[in-house]
């Protein structure tokens, strides 16, 4: 199914959409209620307004605002309903706000003359950095609009050939800087390489100097370097907190009393009346609690 490119004051708004929503949910706000908000905020010449109350309306039935996503194919990409999709189950450690954060700034790229070498390693170190899995994540890649035949076909060939191939071998011998160095190699100025460059001779010459190390050192080369766009990271205090030996004897705690009130239900001695609120103020006939 072909998906459409948007225009660029979608993705803006989109951009916008994205950073709100993750700010309000830091506020505790209800999805619905920030829905209902962030609707009449954006811009109305956009089709977001319209893909909003569509949202709010799915997210009222099944609270899963990733499948509603994936019910707009005609606007949201694959990859946006997929990193969504993800930050909604309810095992993944993948939250919500990092998932809005993700698709914030691709909104981002996306509106200000993206390329599709950009867009790829931004997508790409997303399912790297956040362990979201390469095989559906690729597959949801290769979908999306700004990737032409070449791309999608080339997509998914590196889904199944990772591991097997260094990644930055991947990159190099599909780009501008492979080519030259053939040529030179070869002697022969009119060498033409079987398959399509995908990529220039910048990211080559970055990929071909990253061979057998750390993708991740490889991203941050283009960011630097070409201004890609950097994925956002999960902040290590909020990780910290919740691994935090405080917080972890208070799990504990919490378990035993779980345990021990499950324990009293199976004896059959358990006692309710500890748990009822009593009475500030009592009445003239009720005596004080002593």
């Amino acid at each position: 199914m072909p998906y459409p490119i948007l225009d660029r004051e979608e993705y803006i708004e989109q951009a916008y959409f994205f950073r709100v929503y993750r700010e309000r949910l830091d506020q505790n706000i209800p999805a619905q209620e920030i829905l209902a908000s962030v609707h009449e905020e954006v811009l109305s010449t956009t089709r977001l307004p319209m893909a909003i109350e569509f949202l709010k309306g799915e997210v009222l039935l099944n609270g899963r605002i990733g499948e509603a996503m994936q019910r707009l194919p005609h606007y949201f990409t694959p990859f946006q309903s997929f990193i969504m999709s993800k930050a909604d189950e309810e095992r993944s450690r993948f939250d919500q706000k990092t998932a809005l954060e993700v698709l914030e700034r691709e909104a981002e790229y996306r509106a200000n003359s993206p390329t599709p070498s950009g867009l790829f390693v931004y997508q790409f170190e997303c399912l790297s950095r956040n362990r979201l899995g390469y095989d559906r994540g690729m597959l949801a890649m290769a979908e999306d609009p700004l990737y032409d035949s070449h791309w999608s076909a080339w997509i998914r060939r590196a889904r199944l050939q990772l591991g097997a191939i260094d990644f930055a071998d991947l990159i190099y011998y599909r780009s501008e800087q492979y080519v030259l160095e053939q040529r030179r190699q070869r002697r022969d100025p009119d060498f033409q390489p079987p398959q399509p460059i995908l990529f220039g001779a910048k990211e080559g010459r970055i990929a071909r100097a990253n061979r057998g190390k750390d993708p991740l050192f490889m991203f941050a080369a283009l960011q630097r370097q070409l201004g890609y766009p950097a994925v956002p990271r999960i902040a290590r205090s909020t990780l910290d907190e919740r691994l935090s030996p405080a917080a972890l004897a208070a799990r504990i705690m919490q378990l035993e009393k779980r345990v021990s009130l499950i324990d009293a239900e199976l004896k059959g001695n358990l006692d309710l009346s500890q748990y009822y609120a009593k009475p500030e103020n009592p009445t003239p006939d009720e005596p004080p609690a002593s």
